[in-house]
């Protein structure tokens, strides 16, 4: 791993951060099963449509250093913080990842999942059938919108979980392409037998969206609308945005019996100036830093983590993996949707209930079950939890 270069003329320093383990001071358990973080949902509490309007979800409000539970709408989050708080919201953009195939020369059709960028014109990517798209192999792509440039792929290369790395025959960026070919890389368990509707590419989108790279949406900031951030800002709530790309490092499932052996995929992220400000002034006036999704939480420890409590600009690649006991340095309240079970994203916000301590585990999962008892919305178009 580089170390961490420090900003210098409000520039942002480049580094890569591969950090895993807890900061020092604070330590893991020998060995953790991931069996540990498992819960039963039933089908029905799967949304498979997003709240209308958006900030019209449910919100789980858990103060965790009482254990106490409260059940309110997200458009009541300005009665929930306070003046002098800073939101920091992750403003990736989810690119059209998911493509639609015809194999060459069989014509059978294939799926492509963009992970992430290699090279100019070089992309990971899911494939299926995979067994099927082996280096050599070529594919060219069925167009959503017409009319639309030809385009087509070879099969460079394959990692040991099996990802492909493809090259486009385009003689331009593939991301403008994707307009003509790409689908709303809506999650597996959203149902879309026919495609993605008219309303996905709208609604599993983020009104501050600005960076395109994700190929999943940072799911927490789906409640917001325009005026409830301008609310929040009225109140005396600042709001400043960090960069996170999602990817395999949000959503890939842990397939490990042990916690520990999961391997973190990186993902590319920036912390700009105007969050560091934006964390600063909330400190000394005495606000929390409010991040909106385990995305922004992950920006903001990573950095910290490297530099201490005086945050700086910085960009990178981040693998850091948060679970219990977690020790956190540059976040004091969470808002997140309601994760898979196993997931690395459970995990985090378990660490986020009882910062130190490994108790948190049980804490959310009790939350989980009175979410369901009351009928709550989960994952990606669910409701949301505010950690306070």
């Amino acid at each position: 791993m580089r170390p961490c270069a420090a900003a210098r003329g409000g520039q942002i320093a480049g580094s890569d951060f591969e950090r895993v383990a807890p900061r020092r001071g604070s330590k893991y358990p020998e060995s953790v099963q991931t069996s540990e973080f498992d819960y039963e949902l039933p089908p029905e509490r799967i949304a498979q449509e997003p709240a209308n309007p958006r900030d019209h979800s449910r919100l789980m409000v858990l103060h965790r250093e009482e254990g106490r539970i409260e059940h309110r709408r997200f458009y009541e989050l300005p009665e929930l913080l306070r003046p002098g708080d800073a939101l920091i919201l992750n403003d990736s953009r989810v690119i059209p990842a998911k493509l639609r195939a015809r194999r060459l020369p069989d014509d059978k059709p294939a799926e492509i999942l963009l992970l992430e960028p290699a090279a100019e014109q070089d992309w990971w990517v899911l494939a299926k059938p995979a067994r099927r798209l082996k280096p050599g192999a070529r594919a060219r792509f069925v167009p959503r919108r017409l009319p639309a440039p030809p385009l087509e792929a070879t099969v460079l290369d394959r990692n040991e979980e099996g990802h492909r790395l493809i090259r486009f025959d385009a003689g331009e960026d593939p991301l403008r392409l994707l307009s003509f070919y790409g689908e709303t890389p809506l999650p597996p368990y959203i149902r879309r037998p026919s495609g993605e509707t008219p309303a996905d590419p709208v609604r599993y989108q983020t009104v501050y969206a600005k960076a395109p790279g994700s190929v999943a949406a940072p799911t927490a900031g789906l409640h917001f609308t325009e005026p409830l951030l301008e609310r929040l800002r009225a109140a005396g709530v600042e709001t400043a945005t960090v960069t996170l790309h999602v990817g395999l490092g949000t959503f890939a499932p842990v397939k490990t019996d042990r916690v520990e052996e999961h391997p973190m995929h990186a993902e590319s992220f920036e912390l700009p100036a105007s969050v560091c400000d934006a964390v600063r002034r909330a400190r000394r006036a005495g606000g929390r830093v409010i991040a909106v999704g385990t995305t922004s939480v992950r920006a903001l420890e990573t950095a910290a983590q490297e530099q201490g409590n005086e945050l700086r600009p910085v960009r990178g690649r981040t693998r850091l993996f948060i679970r219990p006991p977690w020790e956190f340095r540059a976040t004091d309240a969470m808002i997140t949707n309601f994760h898979l079970p196993r997931s690395t994203l459970l995990m985090l916000t378990a660490a986020f209930a009882a910062p130190g301590s490994t108790r948190g585990r049980e804490l959310i999962l009790r939350a989980y079950r009175e979410a369901i008892d009351r009928g709550y919305r989960f994952y990606s178009y669910g409701d949301a939890m505010l950690i306070l």
